[in-house]
């Protein structure tokens, strides 16, 4: 894990940054609920939320041109919106030619928009905030002991289960496999089962090692070990005026609709 880095943070010495963890994920789940309870019929809550979003990067002095490529993960999700107009019932519109349900234009545009804002505000979290400081801020978050220890040896395991992957793919590479080959596929669902059975007999040996060195099953408050210190209030209401800037957009949409 090193210095705690993942392939989704940018370093940088920025407010945001510095901002505790556990306050960036309060943050970011009530910024996330008040734009998913936001009625789907209006638009102009939609522009004051992304508005939010860009002030963040420029406080985090993220630039568009990264986030914008990695925000193509939610690509299957827009294929699957855009066909919600056909299929659809309902009344009836027509748009250049095309007969669209407007259940389903308005659906559509939620499932989008929602969705875009959601892995925007996401990837700003996870562009400002090392891996190493998730566990501490879940335990202060009061996230039962078990799920943070379960986090901790996620993080730990998962670069060394993607190199495992990628030596194993070399492999079958140089014995003349051609991953994109439809044929290959038995070869590459074997490759995961593998992948699979090493993973399993690996945490096997972890755990044997962790009781050889005395644990109990017995989850340590990793907000007590080598943390940083807590926010305070004055952190706390700073910090959190995007999601209460969100909240205040969503009441205001709901007087208004």
């Amino acid at each position: 894990m090193g210095a705690g880095a993942h392939p989704l943070y940018r370093h940088g010495d920025t407010v945001v940054h510095r901002t505790p963890a556990e306050v960036k994920i309060v943050c970011l789940v009530v910024f996330v609920l008040a734009v998913v309870a936001t009625p789907r019929e209006m638009f102009w809550p939609y522009a004051a939320y992304a508005a939010v979003v860009v002030a963040c990067w420029s406080v985090a002095r993220i630039p568009a041109r990264w986030v914008l490529p990695r925000m193509l993960i939610e690509a299957p999700f827009v294929v699957l919106a855009a066909l919600l107009p056909f299929t659809d019932g309902g009344v009836r519109v027509t748009v250049a030619g095309l007969d669209l349900s407007v259940t389903g234009l308005y659906a559509a545009w939620g499932i989008v928009v929602k969705g875009t804002l959601g892995v925007a505000a996401a990837l700003t979290f996870a562009a400002t905030t090392q891996a190493t400081a998730l566990p501490a801020a879940l335990s202060r978050l009061r996230v039962p002991a078990v799920l943070t220890s379960v986090l901790v040896l996620m993080i730990r395991y998962v670069d060394l289960l993607t190199a495992e992957a990628g030596r194993m793919r070399m492999a079958r590479i140089s014995r003349g496999d051609s991953p994109r080959a439809l044929h290959q596929a038995g070869a590459v669902a074997r490759g995961v089962g593998t992948l699979f059975l090493r993973s399993f007999e690996r945490g096997e040996r972890v755990y044997v090692a962790m009781l050889s060195r005395g644990f109990d099953g017995a989850a340590p408050d990793l907000a007590a070990v080598g943390a940083p210190a807590r926010a305070r209030p004055a952190l706390w209401a700073a910090a959190m005026a995007p999601a209460m800037t969100a909240v205040a957009v969503c009441a205001a949409a709901w007087v208004s609709a």
